[in-house]
């Protein structure tokens, strides 16, 4: 069973999200797991309730090497990319990956990724006031004739038509940056996720006040800063100040990601397993990491460490070298060091470094490949290793040492959430 069901009626061709009005004869209804999906049959969103502006996350029980591809996809790996890229970085054929990808998705992977592109414009042109053509760079695509093309086979109308239809209270305004809603599948627990974030947050990058998580965050080298709040409904509100807005939409999934926006763990309420541990704890899911490189060093500074000792060793990193970044409000003094930078520093963080620059792709890689290259770092353990796993989405990595009965563990992000906001 899927995390959403979209309902498409044959006879109008249009595609419904759970909970829509609209009540076709049964007879003339195709269910679909993705949008993308219904829209690759020749389906169209419909426009009572809007599936664009719902959260679809992807089975986490599809295959891992789908799970990773639709993750490098939502990177960006096909913005520029081609299919026979893609197959290549997962070292199978494209033609082996669109089979798995039907067979798994319904959608090919360039498929999936032109409809996440041309929901995310979408979104934009109804929460901000951007400009068409940066709408189209924001959200990853090459040119604006590339741009008008999708919206109109997605939409079957152009941007500025679509614009034109937003309702009265789509439009966010904000006093300074961008402002738009990250949607998720209920239940989601904001405050936990606030707990979990300031008792961790990195002196100088990252701050937890009234009920808003703020960072640093670099594009291309230039600075940002990023805020995520609570919203009304099923949805957070990010506030982001960036430099420029090219490539907006994988900064907006990278946020949606480091608080958990990518899973929905009420998929798991029938589970034999897991169904009571989701019923008593809603809400619950793995917080992630804006980059790899820093979620492994804040596990790194964690072994051996208390949390507060992490913290003010994490500080002390960035204050050395990290890259400053002036005139910020809340303690935002600093991003977070790169590579390069930590290179100079003393112990795992720079053997961590190390690893990264001389192999960009350390962290990018399937689990099994991940925890042996992090358990190569001299003095790195087992343990730490499975729990930057997790902070990077690798749902079935666990601390070795959580149970004394490994056989009795069940691979799912909710279950290692337990471990997590312990």
């Amino acid at each position: 069973m899927g995390v959403t069901t979209y309902s498409a009626v044959v006879t109008t061709g249009i595609y419904c999200r759970p909970g829509c009005g609209a009540k076709p004869l049964a007879e003339n209804v195709r269910t679909f797991e993705l949008a993308a999906a219904a829209e690759a049959a020749g389906f169209r969103a419909c426009l009572r309730c809007r599936p664009y502006r719902v959260a679809s996350p992807v089975d986490a029980r599809a295959p891992e090497m789908v799970c990773r591809a639709v993750q490098l996809i939502i990177d960006g790996v096909l913005d520029d990319g081609t299919e026979v890229a893609l197959g290549e970085r997962l070292a199978v054929s494209p033609r082996h990956l669109r089979r798995m990808f039907r067979d798994h998705l319904g959608v090919t992977p360039d498929q999936l990724a032109r409809s996440r592109r041309a929901h995310f414009a979408r979104r934009l042109l109804d929460d901000s006031d951007l400009t068409v053509a940066d709408i189209a760079f924001a959200s990853g695509f090459g040119s604006l004739r590339q741009f008008n093309r999708e919206m109109r086979q997605v939409f079957r109308a152009a941007p500025r038509e679509l614009r034109d239809r937003r309702r009265r209270a789509d439009r966010l305004t904000a006093d300074g940056g961008l402002v738009m809603r990250l949607p998720y599948q209920p239940p989601y627990d904001w405050q936990a996720m606030l707990a979990f974030f300031a008792a961790r947050a990195i002196p100088g990058v990252e701050s937890v006040a009234d009920g808003t998580y703020r960072r640093t965050i670099a594009l291309d080298g230039g600075p940002g800063l990023l805020e995520l709040t609570a919203g009304d409904g099923d949805h957070l509100i990010l506030r982001a100040h960036l430099p420029y807005w090219e490539g907006l939409i994988h900064v907006v999934e990278r946020a949606a990601r480091m608080v958990g926006l990518d899973t929905a763990p009420a998929e798991l309420a029938q589970d034999p397993v897991l169904g009571p541990l989701v019923r008593r704890r809603p809400g619950l899911r793995v917080p992630g990491a804006w980059g790899p490189l820093e979620a492994a060093v804040q596990s790194a500074l964690a072994q051996g460490n208390s949390r507060e000792e992490a913290r003010g060793l994490a500080g002390g990193l960035v204050e050395e070298f990290g890259h400053p970044v002036p005139g910020l409000p809340h303690g935002l003094t600093h991003l977070f060091p790169s590579a390069e930078a930590l290179q100079s520093a003393t112990g795992l963080p720079q053997l961590m470094a190390e690893s990264c620059v001389a192999d960009p792709a350390f962290l990018d890689q399937p689990l099994d490949t991940l925890i042996a290259n992090l358990t190569s770092i001299p003095g790195l353990t087992a343990d730490t290793a499975h729990t930057i796993a997790l902070r990077l989405g690798h749902q079935d990595a666990f601390p070795p040492s959580l149970y004394a009965e490994p056989a009795s563990w069940h691979p799912h992000q909710a279950l290692a959430a337990t471990y997590l906001t312990t």
